[in-house]
């Protein structure tokens, strides 16, 4: 279409444990993808045969927003946080990328180097925090509440 906005790339950078959340997260933002506001993108779009450092770092040198679903999980991996989580900071730190942290279960993140950017939800609750029982699909609409 003519004269539309270029789409904003969202990168999501996630543990495997978190697939869930990210999963859901990817759901409710599916309208922003649908009227061609963003395009999102995670490392199961890599097809097989596909050099996935490759396919990982050009999405991540390419997005403008990086989202990171913070979690135990994601602190304890060498790739999210030595190699993701480390370039996506550097890229926000050079004003290429908006990089925002999205806390998704408790863990000390306090000293991470990512701990001076504003986090997401709303008062840095965990998601799993918020109501005992609800499911990671009934929980997101709450944190994005302002």
């Amino acid at each position: 279409m003519p004269g539309s906005p270029t789409p904003v790339e969202v990168f999501y950078s996630y543990a495997h444990e978190d697939k869930a959340f990210r999963t859901t997260l990817e759901k409710h933002l599916s309208l922003l993808r649908r009227q061609g506001v963003i395009t999102a993108w995670h490392d199961r779009h890599i097809l097989p045969g596909t050099d996935w450092a490759q396919a990982i770092d050009e999405h991540l040198e390419s997005a403008s927003v990086i989202l990171l679903l913070i979690s135990a999980d994601f602190l304890a991996s060498d790739y999210c946080y030595g190699v993701e989580m480390q370039r996506a900071l550097e890229r926000h730190q050079a004003n290429e990328a908006r990089v925002v942290p999205i806390l998704l279960r408790p863990v000390d993140w306090h000293g991470a180097p990512f701990a001076h950017l504003q986090a997401l939800p709303t008062d840095v609750k965990p998601i799993t925090s918020w109501h005992i029982g609800m499911q990671p699909s009934e929980m997101w609409p709450l944190g994005f509440v302002g």
